[in-house]
């Protein structure tokens, strides 16, 4: 099983790229959240010039985030500084979107243009449809070696839902998959293989990313201290922030809210009802997102919610419950590194050890 770290991207990120090199970590993946973190193109071109051996990819581009041709153009020019290290990981968009008040865009939108980036960077002549029209688009001076379309760019589709995970079988993409805890893990998995599988696809061909983010506790030391709050609380908050994205502007919320928790939850949304400016109360709710726990927020994240939601534990029980994602079939267990967190990489680079 391979490990890799996620980052709320920096535009320094590369210092933790290379370190996460230094300690063996297969892969980092940068956020695309533009409301919320630095540029990730900006961030990986700084790491490619920086490491030799991890890949870098995308986790997740939202593609309303920018046009196609832009993409690939990006992804094209990385691939020039790490040849054959560079991966293309993309979805129909959460945190990007919700932070400005939208919800995911369509599966179909995202398909056409994953097939315009992909056919660019395969070199090829394609249609791209702009400003109302469709166009045939292709990099015109390849052979100058400005940008690479020589080594292949990996293709990794966030799926959560079955007509994602379809697509992500028809184009033998890997799959991504945001874990909180163990048994929805396996179900995911067990579900998008059976999907791979009824594509005609070999079920040893799938490569399964686990997104994760957790703590590594000492003994005794309980799921809220400050350490938790600060590495694993930001995931917990999500639950919060899902809710009150339905409650307050109607998008669908995808995560069942545990009855151990909904009390926390139903306050939090309470709290959020209040957020000025009344008419894009997204803005706050969405402050911190994946990165830091809101101070308002704080008594809303619970243990216990930190416990149903993120991999936070002694090293023995994270062992068991990362070797129980392997099992089903992950090929990989990423960690979100937390911003001004970033040492947390040395705690999990030990459980990598031990894998």
């Amino acid at each position: 099983m391979e490990f890799g770290i996620a980052l709320a991207t920096a535009a320094d990120a590369w210092k933790t790229a290379v370190r996460a090199e230094e300690l063996g970590f297969s892969h980092a993946w940068f956020y695309d959240t533009q409301m919320l973190c630095a540029d990730c193109f900006v961030a990986m071109g700084a790491a490619a010039v920086k490491t030799s051996r991890i890949r870098l990819g995308t986790g997740v581009l939202i593609p309303s985030n920018r046009i196609a041709p832009v993409t690939a153009n990006g992804f094209a020019s990385l691939n020039q500084l790490a040849p054959g290290r560079i991966d293309f990981g993309v979805g129909t968009g959460f945190t990007g979107r919700r932070t400005m008040g939208l919800g995911a865009i369509k599966l179909n939108d995202m398909a056409d243009y994953i097939r315009v980036v992909m056919a660019l960077l395969r070199d090829e002549i394609t249609e791209f449809e702009v400003e109302g029209h469709r166009q045939k688009i292709a990099f015109l001076n390849t052979e100058l070696g400005l940008i690479n379309v020589a080594d292949p760019v990996g293709l990794h589709i966030s799926a959560y839902g079955p007509r994602a995970r379809r697509l992500t079988a028809r184009l033998g993409a890997g799959w991504l998959n945001f874990v909180g805890e163990v048994a929805g893990g396996v179900a995911a998995m067990q579900a998008m293989r059976t999907t791979w599988t009824e594509a005609g696809r070999n079920a040893s061909d799938l490569t399964a990313v686990a997104f994760a983010l957790g703590c590594v506790l000492q003994p005794g030391e309980p799921l809220d201290s400050d350490r938790a709050i600060a590495q694993a609380g930001p995931r917990a908050a999500v639950l919060l922030h899902r809710a009150a994205d339905e409650a307050l502007s109607g998008l669908p919320n995808t995560s069942s809210v545990p009855a151990s928790v909904a009390d926390a939850v139903a306050g939090y949304v309470e709290l959020a009802k209040t957020y000025e400016p009344a008419d894009a109360r997204y803005l706050e709710n969405h402050r911190g997102h994946l990165m830091a726990v809101k101070e308002r927020e704080r008594p809303f994240v619970t243990a216990e919610m930190i416990r149903q939601t993120t991999f936070t534990g002694t090293e023995p029980d994270l062992l068991d419950r990362i070797a129980a994602l392997r099992d089903a079939g992950y090929t990989q267990f990423t960690i979100q590194l937390v911003p001004g967190q970033e040492h947390a990489i040395e705690d999990w680079a030990r459980l990598k050890g031990k894998f």
